[in-house]
């Protein structure tokens, strides 16, 4: 099969990711929260940057390796971590860390993950990022960092835009709960999506299986409950300063939206921003990432990284995002419709379409490098940032 024939774009891989996962998984996977108007906002922003085309430049071939962080990245993108991605697609975890090892990008593993950061770190290699939720308790903080370090994660993500669970409405009419329950309801949608049953009856019922562990151990816990109750919601800056004390390589605060917050991270040593706003999954005020980029770039100043999500479907959405500040771009959603759609090679498939519409649209702009996108904004703007 041709799957540029059949899949030339991730909305198509999307409309099949529909019809081959059960209604439940789809709600998780594809809501935000509220109206869901931060969902759509993130794709009219981008949708509103026009970039002008570059005539004459003569024979050139596009660069997409990308350095951050002390490491040079194949190209300028990178798998976001989602919570309970084993919901998704059963073993998406595992997926998705042996494809960014292959082609060297980075993978994100979040806390709320379906599998162990022992089992997930070393298929990643030395792509691996691990997603923290901040633990309430401060041993269980400790031993997460000792366990995501001997796994081989090399970067650590600090979620900070979690302050209280999100209502996600959807997700709510469709009865989801963490473990999913047994109703005759999800027994029904289930039985409607043969593939996904049985692949999820080979690697078991998606649990919080990490943060379970501690559960176990810990002497307050109630008999029942989400183990989620085990991590801090609403970490401060002395959380951060623990963190930057506990963690030996690089530190990134991932949910960043004022500018303000970006240039207090820089001072307190964290080692790169990243301006999301939770894909309109927690908040539905806010505003679109892309759009407060230049603001946040203009505060940290020249040099210092800023990664971005939000929307991004395709290379031009990254070229945009780093056209008006990102030096890196993540996605989390698209990585799961193209999982969903076809399996593991549904994502080597989306990480194809992603280089292919990056080169073909740095070839239109005239550009050799992803980083010189601002120079081809339209109207012109000032881009002299010299990340």
């Amino acid at each position: 099969m041709d799957l540029d024939l059949r899949f030339p774009a991730l909305s198509d891989l999307r409309q099949r990711a529909r019809r081959r996962i059960p209604h439940f998984a789809w709600e998780y996977l594809d809501s935000a929260t509220g109206t869901e108007s931060v969902k759509h906002l993130n794709r009219s922003a981008l949708d509103a940057i026009r970039m002008a085309p570059s005539a004459l430049d003569g024979a050139f071939q596009p660069e997409l390796a990308t350095p951050l962080l002390g490491q040079t990245f194949s190209a300028p993108f990178g798998i976001a971590p989602i919570g309970m991605s084993g919901l998704i697609w059963p073993g998406a975890e595992a997926a998705l860390a042996r494809l960014a090892a292959r082609q060297r990008i980075p993978y994100g593993m979040s806390t709320v993950a379906t599998r162990l950061p022992e089992e997930i770190g070393p298929l990643a290699g030395d792509m691996g990022w691990f997603q923290l939720y901040p633990p309430r308790d401060a041993d269980i903080r400790t031993d997460l960092l000792k366990r995501a370090k001997a796994a081989g994660f090399r970067v650590l993500v600090l979620t900070v835009d979690v302050p209280a669970p999100s209502r996600r409405e959807r997700q709510l009419r469709a009865d989801l709960a963490f473990p999913p329950r047994k109703t005759p309801r999800m027994f029904a949608q289930t039985a409607l999506r043969p593939e996904w049953a049985l692949r999820t009856l080979r690697m078991g019922v998606p649990r919080l299986r990490l943060m379970e562990e501690y559960k176990r151990l810990d002497g307050t816990a109630p008999s029942t409950g989400h183990a989620g109750y085990l991590l801090r919601v609403n970490p401060d800056w002395d959380y951060v300063a623990a963190l930057r004390d506990g963690w030996q390589g690089p530190l990134v605060l991932k949910g960043i939206l004022r500018p303000e917050d970006g240039t207090r991270a820089k001072a307190a040593g964290v080692d790169a921003v990243w301006v999301s706003n939770h894909a309109g999954r927690q908040f539905d005020g806010a505003p679109a990432s892309v759009d407060v980029l230049p603001d946040i770039r203009a505060a940290v100043g020249p040099g210092y990284p800023v990664i971005a999500d939000g929307g991004v479907e395709s290379g031009l959405d990254i070229l945009r995002m780093m056209a008006k500040g990102a030096d890196f771009v993540m996605l989390g959603r698209a990585w799961h419709y193209a999982l969903a759609a076809l399996g593991p090679r549904g994502a080597a498939h989306l990480d194809h379409i992603l280089r292919e519409d990056l080169i073909a649209n740095m070839m239109q702009l005239g550009l050799t490098s992803p980083r010189d996108a601002g120079q081809r904004l339209w109207p012109a703007q000032d881009t002299d940032r010299s990340r």
